[in-house]
């Protein structure tokens, strides 16, 4: 420390962080106190993707950790409890309240049962508390328990009978009537602490029912981020007021059946638009636009599902109206092959998809309906004053609900479209190549032609001029358009398909037009070169770095792999969505990744919560790759590490100048007592 120069700049620096550390002692102190926590393994980060709405299923691998929460009652148990003891004792932990109502009923010895079940949760929370300081564990805990469970988990030297000590602890909660309560909050502790950090890569949004409420969850979760999605990005235009993503968002809703979150979640009207469907097609028996109701959790008569197909109807034309109004004021987009109403021939009832793929000539094609009453054939794109008013009211109702922004300004808090941490880099979907497979320019409004790293950041800062609170920006209502091309324009990092062929998938037999060709990344990412050149492209290099990414399902029944590039490339869409089960075999993928290195986990169809409670039902997980690090990996080798390794070196230069005379310690002056 002799040798450490100090220029004026820095010493400037030192001298206000004196203020803090004041003392040789307490800087001294600090120092200790950051080396040891350097030297702690690093914590448990989770990943999850594509989670679509499926609430249920989300929260319980986020209450088992992908696992972590039962190999810690492994660890912490082993041969000395049985499977089944070890199955009722991790179901406890995911779901407290509900397990002790049914243990009530067959348990004849309650006081008895919860004396037991708290030494259990002790023991298993002293070992999901290990890796952690003292001081980040009592943050963690409720207020009104702190201070007895700090008492219970942590080691005591001084106390001689150190089974009486706790056995008079647990005795005295008992005896004063709060075992559940305290139960619970151990429960919930372990949920805490088994996992330190969560990743989120995006499309949390549509198909399922509980979006809002999976929203609710993280908005309260303890520590996460997340990677916008292109289903997110839909949401987040219709709150900043897109006309074409507040109607898809409503379409999409209809399709799956799932009002939930449109009209009880968010508070979003759709009597309007329920009028304008039952007028206009009142005779129209709006075959094609029946919902997916597997994918509901609603039953709905007969009655309610044809409400719901004239809904359906009605908005997907005002989307496709919407929709040509975005793409003729951005010829730069290239997506006019998007506009397709223009196309029909009302007369001969066919369409003319010449055009819409570059790679096919599609030719013309047999209408599967042809009852447009809202459409004129003069001016296709038009809406008709009672589509108007529709856009009007849903357009109010996107831009009042208070949830809904609560939401949406959490994605803006907590999301961006990637991020670097630890080595691995996360984005949704895509890096946008070129057909050599190097890095694609793309154009982001008005900005010259970006690459990589450079593109996603230009993408970022334009979102963000999309919300609602920069309406004063000459640029926001650029931006608010911008995001709809997020949603399903062709270069879009979060998309990176040719089209999105939602018009002929509702008005088109022939399958083939159906088909989105996805962009060279999807091609070019099964080598390692590629995903390497990503890579470097963000500042990352070594063995223990990855590409972590979702977006399109990997289809386990078809025989493809979660892994590829030697490795280097990680996607965790498996399908937790019900509406892709079928063609993926499974129901998602997670990633852990802790210190020892990283387990992607591979699960099965969660039943219901019910069951998980009653029958101690887990998601049946199984872990398809352990890659193990290099080495231990420490907090030291973190982002997180290298911080506070920051912190040290300027605390050591502290030291240098406090014992150098550079600067003087700042010690408290005796108080002078007067009378």
């Amino acid at each position: 420390m002799n040798d450490i120069a100090i220029d004026k700049e820095h010493l400037h620096y030192l001298e206000q962080l004196s203020e803090m550390y004041p003392t040789i002692g307490k800087a001294s102190s600090e120092i200790i106190n950051l080396q040891a926590i350097l030297n702690l393994p690093k914590g448990t980060e989770h990943f999850v993707s594509d989670v679509h709405g499926e609430y249920e299923a989300f929260s319980h691998v986020l209450k088992n950790g992908s696992g972590a929460v039962r190999k810690k009652i492994d660890d912490v148990f082993g041969l000395a409890m049985n499977k089944a003891d070890k199955a009722a004792l991790a179901t406890l932990i995911y779901y407290p309240r509900e397990k002790m109502e049914l243990v009530k009923q067959d348990e004849p010895d309650m006081d008895s049962w919860y004396k037991t079940t708290l030494y259990k949760l002790i023991e298993v929370c002293k070992t999901v508390s290990s890796k952690y300081t003292r001081s980040k564990v009592r943050k963690a805990l409720p207020e009104e328990y702190a201070y007895v469970i700090e008492e219970l988990i942590t080691e005591k030297p001084e106390v001689l009978n150190k089974e009486a000590y706790y056995e008079s602890i647990i005795n005295t909660t008992v005896e004063l009537g709060t075992a559940e309560e305290f139960i619970v909050v151990l429960s919930e502790l372990i949920q805490r602490l088994a996992v330190d950090h969560l990743h989120v890569l995006g499309d949390i949004y549509d198909r399922g029912a509980g979006p809002h409420l999976i929203m609710d969850r993280l908005c309260r979760y303890h520590s996460l981020d997340i990677q916008w999605g292109n289903h997110d990005m839909l949401w987040m235009g219709a709150a900043a007021g897109n006309d074409a993503c507040i109607a898809c968002v409503i379409r999409i809703a209809l399709r799956y059946a799932n009002l939930d979150t449109i009209e009880d979640g968010y508070g979003i009207n759709l009597m309007p638009l329920s009028r304008l469907a039952s007028e206009v097609y009142a005779d129209d028996p709006c075959t094609y636009f029946k919902p997916k109701l597997g994918d509901s959790d609603v039953a709905y008569d007969d009655k309610g599902i044809y409400l719901i197909s004239q809904m359906h109807k009605a908005i997907s034309i005002i989307q496709f109206k919407l929709e040509h109004q975005l793409i003729s004021r951005h010829p730069e987009w290239q997506m006019q092959e998007r506009d397709l109403l223009h196309k029909i021939d009302f007369e001969a009832g066919t369409v003319d998809l010449s055009h819409t793929n570059p790679n096919e000539d599609y030719g013309v094609h047999e209408m599967l309906d042809m009852n447009f009453p809202t459409i004129d054939p003069k001016d296709p794109y038009r809406l008709t004053p009672q589509e108007e008013e529709v856009m009007d009211r849903l357009r109010r109702s996107f831009a009042t609900s208070e949830r809904l922004h609560t939401h949406i300004d959490a994605f803006y808090r907590l999301g961006s479209m990637y991020l670097v941490c630890n080595g691995n880099l996360l984005y949704h979907a895509s890096m946008p190549l070129d057909a050599s497979g190097q890095l694609k320019a793309v154009r982001v409004l008005d900005s010259q032609p970006l690459r990589g790293r450079a593109l996603l950041d230009e993408i970022d800062r334009v979102v963000r001029l999309a919300h609602p609170s920069r309406h004063a920006h000459p640029k926001h209502e650029a931006a608010v358009d911008y995001i709809f091309y997020l949603w399903c324009g062709p270069d879009s990092p979060l998309f990176d398909k040719s089209a999105m062929t939602t018009f002929e998938r509702y008005f088109v037999a022939d399958k083939n037009t159906h088909t989105e060709t996805k962009g060279y990344y999807f091609k070019y990412r099964q080598d390692l070169e590629t995903i390497e050149m990503i890579l470097h492209e963000f500042g990352l290099e070594g063995e223990d770095c990855h590409v972590i990414n979702g977006h399109v399902p990997v289809k386990v029944a078809k025989g493809e792999k979660p892994i590829a590039a030697g490795g280097k490339l990680m996607i965790i869409d498996g399908g937790f969505s019900r509406a892709y089960q079928s063609s993926t075999g499974i129901a998602g993928y997670t990633l852990i990744y802790n210190s020892q290195g990283m387990q992607l986990v591979q699960h099965e169809p969660f039943t219901t919560m019910r069951r998980a409670v009653e029958l101690m039902e887990d998601i049946k997980s199984v872990t398809v790759i352990s890659e193990r690090t290099t080495h231990r990996m420490l907090v030291a080798d973190t982002d997180v590490g290298a911080d506070l390794q920051q912190q040290v070196d300027d605390l050591e230069k502290l030291l240098h100048a406090f014992n150098a005379g550079l600067i003087k310690e700042r010690k408290s002056l005796p108080q002078i007592i007067t009378k």
